[in-house]
């Protein structure tokens, strides 16, 4: 059985950037405490805990020393706590999560009811919705909204949706709301890196017979892109860990596809590979 790997996979720029400052910060100054896990990812989890990074819930864990704001970004409420504590902050916000922060404080103050196509549980999320100061609200079903407020909607996305889906979702909402609407503005804010992985993930099912995505179960990425996977028909394999692999799972298949979330380290990602050579007969 033959492996081969998708054209673009695993860690997108931002955690890369996040996981270097946090370890950069670990290796200079200390430990430190992140507000949440710095990515979506048990395995970079543990590795950055095994080095003196401890995971957080709540700010009122942290009495002294530093703190780490996760990829994901937080509200603003949040950065002027870390100030009131006197706490040291390492803020590894994704340059693009930034922009969608930007995005939603932005129309908020000008007047805009901000509508975020996400998920509201989700910590990317809970971020944008604190920088509307209260303007805003998320769903990815528009049948979700009873009413609107006000006549002027502005629709922004979670980083990590599709592009595609995210102005489906402007096209249903404007036009379930077009007689009340007085304005709307859209702005997409998804991640390139984000849909250069879908993108890749189709590309890969053309050569293939089943496809391993690997990463996180708690990443929404990972995922969307095992949903991406799943939509070319082939079987598909979201897993964590290579020993999570079965080989019953690949009876009969002499090519199988690899790719990972935008959350997943390469060595999770080699793990596989090699897991699935093994499984293969492959040297």
């Amino acid at each position: 059985m033959k492996v081969e790997l998708a054209e673009v996979y695993g860690f997108c720029p931002g955690v890369r950037r996040a996981v270097a400052m946090v370890e950069e910060h670990l290796r200079v100054k200390g430990p430190l405490s992140t507000l949440g896990a710095i990515v979506h990812n048990a395995q970079v989890v543990e590795e950055l805990s095994r080095l003196g990074a401890q995971v957080v819930e709540d700010l009122s864990a942290v009495r002294e020393g530093t703190v780490a704001i996760t990829a994901h970004g937080a509200g603003p409420e949040v950065f002027e706590e870390i100030a009131r504590r006197g706490l040291h902050l390492v803020d590894t916000t994704c340059p693009i999560v930034r922009r969608a922060q930007e995005a939603a404080r932005s129309l908020a103050q000008e007047g805009f009811f901000v509508l975020i196509y996400g998920e509201e549980t989700h910590p990317e999320v809970r971020g944008l919705l604190s920088w509307t100061r209260g303007q805003g609200r998320a769903t990815l079903d528009p049948a979700e909204l009873a009413k609107l407020e006000g006549d002027r909607l502005a629709l922004i996305s979670q980083t990590t949706k599709g592009r595609a889906e995210f102005w489906a979702f402007v096209a249903a909402v404007v036009e379930r709301w077009k007689h009340e609407l007085r304005e709307v503005r859209a702005l997409d804010t998804t991640c390139p890196e984000t849909g250069r992985r879908y993108q890749a993930v189709r590309d890969l099912a053309r050569r293939v017979e089943a496809l391993v995505v690997v990463g996180s179960r708690n990443s929404a990425n990972t995922r969307k892109l095992a949903e991406v996977a799943r939509t070319t028909g082939l079987p598909t394999f979201h897993i964590e860990r290579a020993e999570e692999l079965q080989p019953a799972w690949f009876q009969g298949v002499s090519r199988v596809g690899v790719t990972a979330g935008a959350s997943t380290p390469e060595a999770a990602v080699r793990e596989v590979v090699a897991h699935l050579r093994r499984l293969g007969g492959e040297r």
